[in-house]
C-alpha cells in the first residue's frame, strides 16, 4: 500500500493470497509476500489454512509448487455463503467464471 492509501483493505490476507495463488498458480512463496505485503512465513501459514479447509491444492512439479484453486467452494462467513470462489476470482481477476457444475 502506498503512503496515501487507507490502512485497510476489503480483502484479509487470505482473500489476497487466494486471489495471488488464482492469478499466478506457479507463484513461489517470496512472489505473494511481495505481493500481498506480508512475510513469507505468514503466507506458508495462510497456504497452509487455505489447503486445509480445501480452497486449494497444493502439487510438486519439480522444484517448484503448482496451486490448484478450487473454484466450487463457498465463502465460509454466513453473509458471503451462498458466493462461489471461482465467481468470486473471475470477478477480480477478469478471467472467465467456471461452470456452475464446477
Amino acid at each position: 500500500m502506498s503512503a496515501s492509501s487507507p490502512g485497510w483493505t476489503f480483502l484479509s490476507n487470505h482473500g489476497h493470497v487466494l486471489v495471488s495463488l488464482a492469478a499466478d498458480p506457479e507463484a513461489r512463496v517470496r512472489d505473494i509476500a511481495d505481493r500481498v505485503g506480508i512475510t513469507d512465513r505468514a503466507v506458508q501459514s495462510i497456504v497452509a489454512d487455505l489447503e486445509a479447509a480445501g480452497y486449494v491444492e497444493r502439487r510438486r512439479v519439480g522444484r517448484r509448487n503448482r496451486y490448484t484453486v478450487a473454484t466450487h467452494g463457498r465463502f465460509r462467513h454466513p453473509l458471503e455463503e451462498h458466493v462461489r470462489v471461482g465467481d468470486f476470482l473471475a470477478l477480480v481477476t477478469g478471467a472467465p467464471a467456471p461452470p456452475t457444475n464446477a
